[in-house]
C-alpha cells in the first residue's frame, strides 16, 4: 500500500468513527509507529488536516465544529505509479522544448511532486534518469499558441496571418480550427480555411499573427479529417493516389521492421530476409526526404515516377558535390 492510499484511508476511518486509536489505525494499514507518525505529521503539516489528539477520549479525531463541511484531500490524487507517470510526461515535454505547454502543466506538477516528498526524492530521481533528445527540433515559441489551443477546444473561429514556406507567400484567411497536431517534433493546426474551401494543415510556427472571432468553427467529423489528412503519407498528405513500394536489405529491415511510417502499412519479408514496405501516399515529398536516409540499402520497387524522382535527387546531390566526372 503506497502513502496516497494510506493518506486517504485514515481520513475516511476519522470520518466514519469520529474517534479511532492510533492501534486501530496501525493494524488497518498494517504500519509501523514511525510510519503512522511521519504519515499524520504531513497530513497535520502539508495538507492541513484538522487532526488531534483527545486526551480525555483516548483518540484522534477531526477538529471542526459539527455544522463545519467534511474535510477533504484537496486538490487531485493518484498512486505511486500514476505520480511517476506524470512526472515522466512532465519530463517528456520538457525535453520536446515546449515552454508553451511545460508553463501550463509546471502549476499541477509542483503539486504532484509534493506528493513524492520523503519518498526518497522521487521527482528528482524521475527528471535526473528521463532524458528526451529531439534532433532536428524546432523549439515553439510562440505568443499565440495558447490563444489558437483556447479557440481549438472552445470551436472558435480564427482569423489568422500566414506564411507558406513552400511558396514563400503571405496571406490572411478565416479558419475553423479542428485539432492541433504535434508530428515530428513540430506543432500544426489542421483546420477548415474558409478561403480555400477546403481542409489545411498549418505550421504553427508560421502563423505570424491571429485574432479569435465570436463565430462558431465549422464542425468537420473526424472521417473526413482522417480521410482528407490521414489517409496517404506525412503531414503533406491527402487523399491517397498511389501506394509506395519500397524494398530494403536484411541488415536494415531490423530496424525498419519496427517502424511505422503510416498506420495502414504492410510489410512483408522474402526468403532472404529483405523486407518490403507498402504503404499509401499523395505527396511525395516527405516520402522522398525518409527514403534518402535509408540510401543505399533501400530500393524503390514503385511507382516508377517515385524511383525516377529519389535518382533525380540522388544524381543532383552528387553533381552539386562534383562527384560525377564530366
Amino acid at each position: 500500500m503506497d502513502r496516497t492510499e494510506r493518506f486517504q484511508r485514515i481520513i475516511r476511518k476519522l470520518h466514519e468513527k469520529r474517534l479511532v486509536t492510533r492501534a486501530e489505525i496501525q493494524d488497518e494499514l498494517e504500519i509501523s509507529l514511525a510510519t503512522f507518525k511521519r504519515d499524520l505529521e504531513y497530513l497535520r503539516d502539508r495538507l492541513e488536516a484538522p487532526i488531534i489528539w483527545d486526551a480525555e477520549q483516548g483518540g484522534y479525531r477531526f477538529d471542526q465544529p459539527v455544522a463545519a463541511p467534511r474535510y477533504a484531500l484537496p486538490g487531485l490524487w493518484f498512486n505511486a505509479d500514476e505520480i511517476h507517470a506524470l512526472l515522466a510526461m512532465h519530463s517528456l515535454i520538457s525535453g520536446m522544448g515546449e515552454r508553451v505547454l511545460d508553463s501550463a502543466v509546471a502549476p499541477v506538477l509542483n503539486r504532484v511532486e509534493k506528493l513524492l516528498d520523503g519518498e526518497g526524492n522521487s521527482a528528482a530521481e524521475v527528471k535526473k534518469r528521463i532524458r528526451v533528445i529531439s534532433p532536428g527540433h524546432r523549439a515553439l515559441e510562440h505568443d499565440d499558441f495558447g490563444q489558437i489551443s483556447q479557440a481549438v477546444l472552445q470551436r472558435k473561429r480564427l482569423h489568422i496571418r500566414y506564411y507558406a514556406r513552400g511558396a514563400g507567400e503571405t496571406s490572411e484567411r478565416d479558419v475553423s480550427p479542428q485539432r492541433l497536431v504535434h508530428y515530428r517534433e513540430n506543432w500544426y493546426l489542421d483546420a477548415w480555411c474558409h478561403l480555400r474551401k477546403g481542409i489545411r494543415s498549418f505550421a504553427v510556427e508560421e502563423i505570424q499573427s491571429v485574432k479569435t472571432l465570436d463565430q462558431a468553427a465549422k464542425e468537420v467529423p473526424d472521417e473526413e479529417l482522417d480521410h482528407a489528412l490521414g489517409s496517404s503519407y506525412g503531414i503533406f498528405s491527402g487523399v491517397a493516389t498511389q501506394v509506395a513500394k519500397l524494398r530494403f536489405t536484411p541488415e536494415r529491415a531490423r530496424w525498419v521492421k519496427r517502424e511505422t511510417w503510416h498506420p495502414l502499412q504492410k510489410g512483408t519479408f522474402d526468403k532472404q530476409g529483405r523486407y518490403t514496405l507498402e504503404l499509401p501516399y499523395s505527396d511525395d515529398r516527405e516520402l522522398v526526404m525518409d527514403i534518402l536516409r535509408h540510401v543505399p540499402e533501400v530500393e524503390v520497387i514503385a511507382p516508377k515516377p517515385l524511383r525516377d524522382k529519389l535518382l533525380s535527387r540522388l544524381k543532383a546531390y552528387l553533381s552539386e558535390n562534383k562527384v560525377i566526372s564530366d
